[in-house]
């Protein structure tokens, strides 16, 4: 859904983010080795190669990295704005992971940010991912104000599919917590996401196509994850996985205006293929249940797809990416995947399958990080765009 995703946008302001309207969930997880830089090193220059580098400055002097947020998304038009992400390295030592050996704690992640777009949609707030006691508890979430100009797809199962425009105007506030599990990188969490949003349509009557419930303007749901990080870094990972699953329960007893359930499954793998290549490969699939509001449905989540422009109450991508590091600095990228949705109008064998591909170039912006950022070019079955890549763009 749209608005899930301008809320991780601007609210979780992890590094490994990619700035693209809308945006999702940020994956600030893995812990990764932050190795001391020499001071006689330029504060905008690596002392191992020379180069442009930003790690002295965010790390150490406490600087912010100014992200450029350049909206193509069809959804929403064009458009731009600004992400201030400022980086604090916590005061503990290391902490060891599975195999024992030493990594140093991820650092702490806060800012905020603003965007408006060519339709007149718009979106500012602030948000930070935070580490405590040896990186055993964690802390990701904030809060942003927004108001989008949308565009919700009848399925065109009978008829062809008609668009309908919409206004979403409200607050939004995710909040979320984790606990290490042991020594294993493993963590518990737990998570409150509320919404507050008043629904306009263009046309009015276009109200009557949806259940009551449908349009419901306040909910209110706790979560529960589980979370499995061996990723080398979280920012831009060369080798490793992630995998998570979680889900939501939103119920009128704490505020919501329906009762519905979300779940998300997803894990991303990373695989060294010698010096020079890293093959990536991504699952994720998305599902509820219940009086779900329509703009709470599941979506196809890829790069060169409109943001919700395929909604269902079920939804699966694969994808899979490859890195060629052509330097110790740039690198190409080649990505193609592949959704489907489901569940209310047809089931998993009548869906089609809908296909994106695309390139990108990265640049290592912060070497003691392992962070990269970059441009994707990227094309699918309606339209094609163009991403400006802060970290990985799985999130």
């Amino acid at each position: 859904m749209p608005i899930g995703h301008a809320v991780r946008l601007l609210v979780l302001l992890g590094a490994s983010m990619p700035w693209a309207v809308p945006a999702q969930q940020a994956d600030a997880a893995a812990t990764a080795p932050v190795a001391a830089t020499p001071t006689n090193a330029g504060m905008f220059r690596d002392a191992e190669d020379g180069r442009l580098d930003m790690s002295r400055w965010l790390l150490e002097h406490r600087g912010f990295l100014p992200v450029p947020i350049i909206i193509t998304d069809p959804a929403v038009g064009n458009g731009g704005g600004v992400a201030l992400a400022f980086f604090h390295r916590p005061a503990a030592a290391s902490t060891a992971g599975e195999d024992g050996a030493p990594k140093m704690v991820t650092p702490d992640i806060y800012g905020g940010g603003a965007m408006r777009t060519s339709n007149g949609s718009e979106a500012y707030g602030v948000g930070a991912s935070l580490h405590f006691d040896d990186d055993r508890w964690r802390y990701r979430g904030g809060v942003a104000k927004a108001s989008f100009n949308l565009g919700f797809y009848t399925p065109g199962t009978l008829l062809p599919a008609q668009k309908i425009e919409y206004n979403m105007d409200g607050l939004m506030s995710f909040q979320q917590g984790f606990r290490r599990l042991g020594d294993r990188d493993l963590y518990l969490g737990l998570a409150w996401i509320y919404m507050d949003l008043d629904v306009g349509f263009d046309v009015a009557s276009d109200s009557d196509r949806f259940q009551p419930f449908e349009l419901s303007k306040r909910s209110s749901g706790l979560g529960l994850s589980l979370e499995y990080d061996s990723r080398d870094n979280p920012f831009t990972p060369s080798s490793g996985w992630l995998g998570m699953v979680e889900g939501n329960f939103y119920l009128p007893g704490i505020g919501s205006d329906a009762t519905f359930q979300s779940y998300r499954g997803h894990a991303y793998s990373y695989w060294p293929m010698g010096r020079h290549f890293v093959l990536g490969g991504r699952l994720d699939a998305r599902w509820a249940n219940g009086d779900i509001p329509f703009y709470r449905l599941p979506y196809i989540d890829l790069r060169g797809i409109g943001s919700a422009r395929y909604q269902d109450t079920r939804a699966a991508v694969l994808e899979s990416e490859l890195r060629w590091n052509l330097t110790q600095r740039w690198a190409l990228i080649g990505f193609v995947g592949a959704g489907r949705t489901w569940g209310r109008h047809n089931s998993f064998g009548d869906g089609a399958s809908q296909v994106s591909k695309g390139a990108g170039v990265r640049y290592l912006i912060a070497r003691q990080l392992g962070m990269h950022v970059g441009v994707d070019y990227a094309w699918g079955p309606e339209d094609d765009t163009f991403y400006i890549q802060v970290g990985s763009a799985w999130r």
